[in-house]
């Protein structure tokens, strides 16, 4: 539930927090949210929890346990978090005795607010692992582990918070948010003996489905703690159609009553095309009615509604630096009966793409040729989500490069960066060096591009000293939705990045007009490229038609085809194995149609 408290604090918060919770009926909050926790404590064992977290900046839905304890040197608590901010990240944390936090941002290939997924953890005397849809993502071990040694209660919470820092801005138009809780389950630790988890270490001891309100098992909390901008109440925790619900709401409308219309929260436009942001999910059919939208000064030729709640608006012509207002109405959201939009008006500007190369000084202010550093704002082109600065007063000297000056600021506990790109192939350079630690093992992070991995168990000391610039280069990347997304999940310590650099790998694949069209009936890559083992072939259609995929080595001899009789338009993705082959080159033909061909080389490097 945290990361809400510095150190620096703590000893504030424990002399505050006893008047808080005593006197909260006259320090009553404007938000309201809800806490669902068992009356038992429980030592080790397997905790799993099957939910649909909401989306809304500024607000997150949980699965945790904690240790209710009388001093700090007790503090033990084990986190699954979901923002709302974050379209495809699920934060696991450890925290520790004096509020010692270890967090870790995973990245996953779905939207964790579109649908139910099973998230787990498991905790033991010698780990904590965390599990999502069976799957390890992330496991922390280490002397450490023995400082958990209490027992916790399991929670589950929705509130929203005063750290922009971490959960993004907070917007009234997200309320209500809700989290719906499918299943909470709890295995005792039975080494050698279980029936469930990893190695049948675990034991069943129930599984409650949500049907009613467990009052022999679970209580609804009704506290508040600093950060925290609501209070927790027991009229948000209800149970409906065979789940429990956690709702976020004002005082007016507790228990997830939802009268509010559509909102749009942002809008930006990028050359001729507009981009409208809303609260909350919406119905598809009044979203996409171009009856709806009016941007006067401009027409608007086709409307698309791209990630649920998001508009993207196509028009015959933007002027630069000039104010546009985009009018919406008759836009329905998902409730039942709908709530209707009868009216806004958002202004915004058309501005243009980066110019490539684009250069970033993480961290940092602007630097000859390269960016300043700035947060991530739906209507910016570039930006970071999360972390702090890092800044070298000292000004060390750095190895392997001549450009010192670009290592002495960083972002420390980054967990995105997003870059506003034209559909096409990138070529995307990180720079990194570790200035603060002279051993292996105390910084170890991965590094994701577009949700494909680049760099895994990164030591920025084991692999390029200290001291010294570090380069990390990702070939052949393929963006489709404009955006470029550079992920980071820590596996020990903190993620750190100091510059990124982005150039196009290519310049005329893609042919720029009003309606960004590709001149070549496909682009295809691997990635990664150089690979070890395995590598994923992403390959993007214009047209549907007849393909063939073909993996020959260097003497000739095909080791892999793949065809197909009819294929669609839009990006489609597969994966070679090469476990069987020996390191070296080999080429990747495909056919389109008989009669266009294309040839790309893989490296294997075992």
């Amino acid at each position: 539930m945290n990361k809400i408290f510095s150190l620096k604090f703590y000893s504030w918060f424990l002399g505050v927090v006893i008047l808080i919770l005593g006197f909260s009926s006259l320090m009553a909050k404007n938000y309201k949210g809800a806490e669902y926790r068992t009356i038992d404590s429980y030592l080790y064992g397997r905790f799993e929890v099957r939910y649909k977290p909401p989306a809304g900046s500024g607000a997150l839905a949980s699965f945790f346990t904690y240790h209710d304890f009388e001093s700090s040197s007790e503090w033990n608590e084990i986190d699954i978090e979901v923002l709302g901010r974050y379209d495809h990240v699920v934060q696991t944390t450890s925290i520790g005795p004096y509020q010692k936090i270890r967090p870790s941002h995973q990245w996953v290939n779905f939207n964790p607010h579109d649908d139910f997924h099973v998230y787990a953890f498991e905790w033991t005397p010698d780990y904590i692992a965390w599990f999502i849809d069976g799957e390890e993502v992330h496991r922390q071990q280490g002397d450490f582990i023995s400082d958990f040694q209490f027992p916790q209660k399991i929670m589950m919470n929705i509130w929203n918070q005063e750290y922009a820092h971490w959960s993004g801005p907070w917007f009234d138009e997200n309320l209500p948010l809700k989290a719906y809780y499918d299943y909470v389950s709890y295995a005792s630790y039975t080494p050698d003996s279980g029936n469930c988890g990893t190695n049948n270490n675990f034991t069943l001891q129930w599984k409650d489905e949500f049907d009613e309100w467990d009052q022999s098992r679970w209580e609804k909390a009704t506290h508040t703690f600093p950060g925290n901008l609501c209070d927790f109440v027991p009229e948000n925790v209800i149970f409906e159609d065979g789940y429990m619900i956690l709702c976020l709401t004002d005082e007016e409308h507790v228990g997830g009553q939802d009268v509010q219309p559509p909102t749009m929260l942002w809008v930006w436009a990028i050359e001729n095309e507009v981009f409208a942001q809303f609260n909350e999910y919406l119905d598809s059919l009044s979203a996409t009615n171009i009856a709806n939208f009016t941007i006067p000064g401009s027409q608007i030729i086709k409307v698309e509604l791209i990630d649920k709640r998001t508009v993207k608006l196509t028009t015959n012509g933007l002027e630069k630096d000039r104010s546009y207002n985009l009018v919406c109405l008759n836009v329905k959201d998902l409730n039942q009966p709908p709530n209707v939009q009868r009216g806004q008006v958002k202004s915004f500007q058309s501005v243009s793409n980066l110019s490539l190369p684009v250069r970033i000084n993480v961290g940092g202010d602007s630097l000859g040729s390269f960016l300043a550093d700035q947060e991530w704002q739906p209507n910016r082109l570039y930006g970071f989500e999360d972390g702090y600065i890092d800044e070298w007063e000292q000004h060390p000297e750095i190895a392997n490069t001549k450009m010192d000056s670009l290592f002495w600021t960083a972002r420390r506990e980054l967990v995105n960066y997003r870059v506003r790109l034209s559909d096409g192939l990138y070529r995307v350079k990180l720079w990194l060096a570790e200035n603060k630690f002279q051993q292996a093992g105390e910084r170890v992070f991965d590094v994701l591009v577009n949700g494909r991995t680049v760099a895994a168990n990164l030591d920025l000391f084991k692999w390029f000293g200290f001291r010294t610039a570090g380069e990390i280069t990702a070939d052949s990347v393929l963006v489709t939705d404009g955006l470029l997304t550079l992920h980071f999940t820590a596996r020990v310590g903190q993620t750190v990045l100091n510059a990124i650099e982005i150039e196009a790998t290519s310049t005329n694949l893609f042919k720029t007009n009003k309606m960004q069209k590709i001149e070549t009936p496909l682009l295809i890559n691997n990635f990664p490229n150089p690979f070890n083992t395995t590598t994923q072939i992403q390959l993007m259609l214009k047209q549907s038609g007849k393909v063939t995929l073909e993996i020959f080595d260097v003497t000739g001899e095909k080791l892999w085809q793949m065809q197909f009789s009819h294929l669609s338009a839009g990006l489609h993705r597969f994966s070679w194995n090469a476990s069987t082959q020996a390191s070296g080159l080999y080429f990747l033909k495909t056919t389109l149609d008989n009669s266009f061909h294309t040839t790309n080389k893989l490296l294997l490097i075992k």
